[in-house]
């Protein structure tokens, strides 16, 4: 079990971060519920600004819910590596199960360890990593499912 005062100092450094150099996670209102290396919880009030035709939020705010954990989880998992690589989406996939309504979460999960991202990284490639995402609403159904492939592309000197 980690340290609680580390996890809060990472969940500050992390959430600012984010809403820092992603303008949008701030002006969509999405909030850092657990953060941790390899796993990332957010959350986002209902917005009728944001709704669809069908009274919940919008498939592109749910979009944005899920590839804004997932990358969350990656500024924490990779920190120390974003001196010498950036990482970018390279393809996702979304799933929408069930109508969400209402305040949701989104739980982003690490689908590999650290470890041999930066291994490959290490070796010269430019790796790739996959973020699994569950959106769920306040009653914890899973109204969407997302996988955001990111990748680590090494900074040219």
């Amino acid at each position: 079990m980690g340290n609680l005062m580390s996890m809060s100092t990472d969940l500050g450094w992390v959430a600012d971060a984010m809403k820092q150099t992603v303008p949008w996670v701030s002006t969509a209102g999405v909030e850092f519920v657990e953060v941790a290396a390899d796993r990332v919880v957010c959350s986002l009030p209902d917005a009728p600004e944001q709704r669809n035709h069908v009274g919940g939020p919008h498939a592109a705010v749910l979009f944005g819910l899920a590839e804004t954990a997932s990358g969350a989880v990656g500024l924490a998992s990779f920190a120390a590596e974003m001196g010498r690589a950036t990482p970018l989406v390279v393809r996702s996939e979304i799933s929408y199960r069930k109508l969400a309504l209402g305040p949701l979460t989104a739980e982003a999960v690490l689908s590999r360890p650290a470890a041999e991202v930066i291994a490959e990284l290490d070796a010269g490639t430019r790796p790739e990593f996959a973020v699994k995402c569950t959106i769920r609403n306040a009653e914890g159904t899973t109204t969407a499912e997302m996988t955001v492939v990111w990748t680590l592309k090494p900074t040219v000197r």
